[in-house]
């Protein structure tokens, strides 16, 4: 986790399960006691998520749009990733960039 031109940059490597979404909830939780205007989830390295993964971004899209504030997905996303965002049907609930520029850009733009 780390702080880019104002926006609260969260990277996401390997694979996340049940075992690891703990992680991710607690990017959340120092998200929100940053308050920046906006989060960006680097999912470049990340090879695999399965549904707890997907839980763990629905909830941070939730409590991101509950209290004003913007969430983004950096690409390139993974197959795998791809797929599992895909087949639930929730790829257009995500704000989805081809990289973590863009990402960042639209955050602070």
């Amino acid at each position: 986790m780390r702080e880019v031109s104002g926006v609260f940059v969260v990277q996401a490597c390997g694979e996340f399960d049940a075992d690891e979404v703990d992680l991710l909830l607690a990017a959340w939780e120092e998200a929100d006691e940053r308050a920046l205007p906006a989060t960006v989830v680097d999912l470049t390295g990340c090879v695999f998520g399965d549904s707890s993964f997907l839980g763990a971004l629905l909830i941070a899209r939730s409590r991101h749009l509950a209290s004003g504030r913007q969430l983004v997905l950096a690409g390139p996303l993974q197959p795998r990733i791809l797929l599992l965002l895909a087949v639930s049907g929730t790829m257009e609930a995500f704000d989805v960039t081809e990289n973590l520029a863009e990402a960042v850009n639209r955050s602070t733009g």
